[in-house]
């Protein structure tokens, strides 16, 4: 649970559970020490009552008419005096604590909060060894409970201060540490993500800004190894164009020709057969055979190098595609949306497309299964989007990407670009994204 919640959290918890505790400690102290103050400041005045009954009992004892002493002494006294004169038939003496609960600067919970002692006594006052009444001492805590009641704010003040302060400067410490770090996360992120370009801003403590310098070194580092990837990939899908074209051109001018002959020799045979005797039926699956040869050669040399493209553009040559696939698989019903804009990529770019297009057809008329395939592909400013999706039953789990597909998402990687295949809604997607700034861009050629 404490692992889940916020740095500025885990920081102010613990400074306010302390600052909670420094109050409820410096209550509990003066609860302590308010009750010792109290009862040590309230003592002289005692001893002082016992003093003045002493003295008025001697003189009562020493006056002719001690009644009239006794009532001359009640009116000097003041009653706002702590001493005061309590006749017998008065009753008993009313409590401290009674005395103070009507004082309005102190808020009650306070008072019942602080131990109130025992401060009150009575003198006995004697006329003729009858006891008249008693000379006591109430003193008034008003004043003692105001100025403890004063003490606690000023403490409950100084820690509520203290503990503004002290998080407003966690507050800022922590947004001065967490930003960085923020910004280092969000920058792993982005490399994650292989963006490398943009730079991870280096601020905060000398530890997270080594760690930011670390990481945008990196980011360079990957930016260059990943350059490096792509101009290696790059070159290899040159060099397989190139060994297909070079083994294209020879099936077609060693291969073509021959089989050119061998089926003019055939139809020749045939036409003689009627003359020959028994030749016919051979003759004539001979014949079979070499226009059968001649239709996988065709489609050898389709599948090794589309020669095509440069000739008729690429929207053409697709849309050729398209009608193969038609004519090798009747029973699919094929819709697409090629834009006409696709005849203008060529070279590498234009290869691309169209084998991405090839590839996925071929991986829906072999293992797919499906009854319906859309094919889309168009230029988006300035990036070319291809979407082939299908009915079939889907790719395996634990195999997304055969070797034909495997191939196509190098040749995506090699121009910058990107291949996902995907499962949502019953439909097989294969997207390919491809930069269109990149392929034409000679720079980018190895």
């Amino acid at each position: 649970m404490w692992q889940r919640l916020s740095f500025r959290t885990q920081l102010f918890l613990p400074l306010g559970a302390s600052f909670l505790v420094a109050l409820i400690l410096g209550g509990i102290l003066l609860q302590l020490f308010a009750t010792i103050q109290l009862a040590d400041e309230s003592e002289p005045a005692r001893r002082s009552t016992g003093i003045v009954a002493a003295a008025l009992n001697n003189t009562l004892s020493a006056s002719d008419n001690p009644q009239k002493t006794l009532d001359a002494f009640v009116q000097l006294l003041d009653t706002s005096s702590n001493i005061q004169f309590r006749r017998v038939e008065e009753g008993p003496l009313p409590s401290p604590r009674e005395d103070i609960r009507n004082l309005k600067l102190v808020p009650g919970w306070f008072v019942n909060l602080l131990t109130i002692p025992d401060m009150d006594s009575a003198s006995p006052v004697v006329i003729d060894g009858k006891h008249v009444g008693n000379l006591v001492f109430l003193p008034d805590l008003s004043a003692d409970l105001f100025e403890k009641w004063i003490g606690f704010l000023a403490l409950a003040s100084l820690v509520a201060a203290l503990m503004l302060l002290t998080g407003t400067i966690a507050y800022l410490f922590a947004g001065s540490a967490l930003r960085p770090l923020q910004h280092l996360g969000s920058g792993l992120t982005r490399i994650r993500r292989g963006d490398y370009a943009t730079p991870i801003p280096v601020g905060g403590p000398p530890e997270i800004r080594q760690s930011c310098e670390e990481a945008n070194a990196l980011a360079a580092t990957l930016a260059q190894l990943s350059q490096d990837n792509r101009n290696l990939m790059h070159r290899l899908v040159s060099l397989q164009d190139d060994e297909r074209r070079d083994l294209a051109r020879e099936l077609h001018d060693e291969l073509g020709p021959l089989l050119f002959s061998i089926r003019a020799s055939t139809i020749a045979l045939v036409d003689a057969a009627p003359q020959a005797g028994n030749l016919g039926n051979p003759a004539e699956q001979m014949l079979q055979s070499v226009e059968a040869l001649q239709q996988t050669n065709r489609r050898i040399l389709d599948r090794l190098r589309p020669l095509y493209i440069e000739d008729l553009g690429l929207e053409t040559s697709v849309q050729t595609l398209l009608q193969n696939f038609r004519k090798q698989a009747p029973h699919i019903v094929l819709t697409d949306t090629i834009g006409s804009d696709l005849n203008g990529v060529d070279g590498p770019l234009a290869q691309t497309v169209y084998r991405v297009i090839q590839e996925a057809l071929t991986n829906v008329l072999r293992h797919a299964e499906a009854s319906s395939v859309d094919v889309k592909a168009a230029v988006t400013g300035d990036m070319l989007a291809i979407e082939i999706s299908d009915d079939g039953g889907g790719f395996p789990a634990d195999n997304v990407f055969g070797r034909g597909l495997t191939g196509m998402h190098e040749r995506a990687r090699a121009l910058s670009g990107s291949l996902s295949l995907l499962r949502a809604d019953g439909r097989t997607y294969v997207r390919c994204r491809l930069p269109i700034g990149d392929a034409h861009d000679p720079s980018a050629l190895p």
